[in-house]
């Protein structure tokens, strides 16, 4: 631990240790917003391969890769990243190539990862694969597994995983429990890698970030460059204050917020958003967010069950809904949600959006204009029609989901930015190029603090916003 202080000091931080939380992260120096914090490589990574997608084991790039010879299993874009990966994957392809085929059909990403971290762990010991100060298995036994929080079922799933892992080694000295309780750590610990759009690629394990915690109102970010794990300050961060990023998607009540952390993370988080539980302005953005609007077409109001929980009244004007009104218009969007869903997977796109644009109108009678539910219909029907390239069907659904962006995510999110972006795209490819600057420059003000300036992804978004500035420029020309 000495030594990860002194390292971690070079950087402005410090580990401490508070009596309700454990392990922290604190900064030793005051950080700006768009700094970076710190960075990381994985311990262990691996792609989310699937029959649909295969990627590289190491970049995950999906373009020009082939499979490795030997196993079979694991995939590489080119003698750079399969040399890279050598020492680790020697021993795993070893294992791989002598389970047989229907066995092989259970190397799901997380038996992957766990096998990984057993052989990675052995090479350490024998030497193969050198150590530092923020990468080695002591990281990993520090990590909090929360053994005791889980249910007995989740318990033999992992004993049963645990044995599968031993199978796939074939060691005679396999510590099951300690495998198991490995797992535990995981599904607490583990990262998903996201590309700069926060599309999902793969999975990592990084033990020093895992230091942080969580906050539903962070005061940083976690995002990838590759496989590289940087955390960059979204708010000014004084000397001692301690460093937190969001463990979960925070957009939702401070109810499913609680609910999601204390499932996954078994914690109850105690953040400035968390302690206005049950206080009357998280009731209001509660019913906003996940409940019902006013049937009034003229009236904004949000809607409380009355003290018999018989009826649903506005908030506003007073007018009641009665729950049957509102069970049978959720019934309907819910079949028909599903329907579409079915469709969508099947690659039926045309079927898939009539029915999410049926559901959409239904939930404008239901849901309040900024609801999550009803942004995330109008999500399903973006993508959609992207697919399907109606460019301006997929202009008015991303403007549409905006201003809930607006409410539900802090001014610097990534989320807000990379909606910006959509939405700068789209403008721009119908011919709205003012409009587009404006969406652009949006999408920039934020994502140069949360993603920096270095990255591929930020240097093509500075040259579309330069383009577009130009065309704009030569349009004024006389």
């Amino acid at each position: 631990m000495e030594k990860l202080q002194s390292s971690l000091s070079e950087r402005g931080l410090s580990v401490s240790h508070l009596p309700d939380k454990g392990r922290c992260l604190f900064t030793t120096k005051d950080f700006c917003p768009g700094e970076m914090i710190m960075s990381q490589e994985p311990y262990v990574s691996v792609p989310n391969n699937s029959s649909v997608v295969s990627r590289c084991e190491v970049c995950f790039a999906s373009r020009n890769i082939k499979k490795c010879a030997a196993c079979h299993v694991v995939w590489y874009c080119g003698s750079t990243c399969q040399k890279s990966d050598w020492k680790l994957h020697r021993v795993e392809c070893r294992a791989i190539s002598k389970l047989e085929k229907e066995r092989q059909k259970s190397l799901t990403p997380s038996i992957r990862l766990m096998v990984k971290l057993c052989l990675r762990r052995k090479l350490e010991v024998e030497k193969v694969i050198p150590t530092a100060v923020t990468d080695n298995y002591e990281l990993v036994e520090a990590l909090v597994s929360h053994m005791a929080d889980i249910d007995e079922k989740q318990l033999v799933l992992y004993a049963q995983m645990a044995n599968l892992v031993n199978i796939i080694l074939k060691w005679h000295d396999t510590n099951l429990k300690e495998i198991a309780e490995n797992f535990s750590k995981l599904a607490c610990n583990a990262h998903t890698i996201c590309d700069s759009e926060l599309r999902p690629l793969g999975t990592g394990l990084y033990p020093v970030i895992s230091i942080i915690n969580h906050s539903c109102l962070p005061n940083s970010v976690l995002l990838f460059e590759g496989q590289t794990a940087v955390v960059r300050a979204v708010l000014h961060i004084p000397k001692g204050t301690e460093v937190s990023i969001s463990y979960i998607e925070t957009a939702g009540s401070t109810m499913t917020r609680q609910k999601a952390l204390k499932e996954q993370y078994f914690f109850s988080c105690a953040c400035p958003r968390c302690i206005k539980l049950g206080k009357s302005d998280d009731i209001q953005d509660s019913a906003i967010l996940e409940g019902y609007r006013c049937k009034d077409d003229t009236c904004n109001g949000f809607l409380l069950l009355d003290s018999d929980g018989k009826a649903f009244i506005c908030q506003q004007c007073g007018l009641v809904r009665s729950k049957e009104d509102i069970k049978k218009i959720a019934s309907e969007v819910k079949s028909m949600s599903d329907k579409a869903s079915v469709l969508l997977n099947s690659g039926n796109y045309e079927e898939a959006s009539l029915l999410w644009k049926t559901a959409e109108k239904l939930q404008v009678k239901l849901c309040h204009p900024t609801s999550l539910v009803l942004m995330q219909t109008r999500e399903s029907l973006l993508k959609i029609f992207m697919e399907l390239k109606a460019w301006k069907e997929a202009l008015t659904c991303c403007r549409l989901t905006i201003p809930v962006y607006e409410r539900v995510y802090p001014g610097c999110h990534p989320n807000l930015g990379l909606q910006y972006y959509t939405c700068g795209k789209l403008e721009w490819l119908l011919g709205d190029t003012e409009n587009s600057i404006k969406s652009f420059t949006k999408a920039l003000d934020i994502l140069r603090i949360t993603h920096g300036t270095n990255t591929p992804f930020m240097k093509e978004l500075l040259i579309k916003l330069e383009e577009a500035r130009a065309e704009a420029s030569f349009k004024l020309k006389p």
